[in-house]
């Protein structure tokens, strides 16, 4: 069902992620690529509503959390697939 959706609406402006200090254009460019990521590794067949619940978990998890720029990107990378494997697993 992923051919419903839209990789494109879950991507953020640099104005959508709110006060970095001035890196809001770093942190929006590092959350897209991990939303990117994720749903590359989402199954195509993943029901609209799960898929809408993990990619929008992405900026849930990591909103605020300086880790978004202090971590390594490969570190933000292990743990999106971290995350997207154990939110299916919770699906399925």
């Amino acid at each position: 069902m992923k051919d419903l959706l839209n990789v494109q609406d879950y991507l953020f402006a640099i104005q959508d992620v709110g006060d970095w200090e001035g890196e809001e254009e770093h942190v929006a460019e590092t959350l897209n690529d991990l939303i990117h990521i994720a749903w590359d590794k989402l199954p195509d067949d993943l029901d609209c509503e799960s898929i809408d619940e993990i990619i929008n978990g992405i900026w849930e998890h990591l909103r605020g959390d300086m880790a978004v720029l202090e971590a390594d990107f490969e570190e933000l990378v292990d743990w999106v697939m971290h995350y997207v494997d154990s939110s299916l697993d919770e699906k399925m």
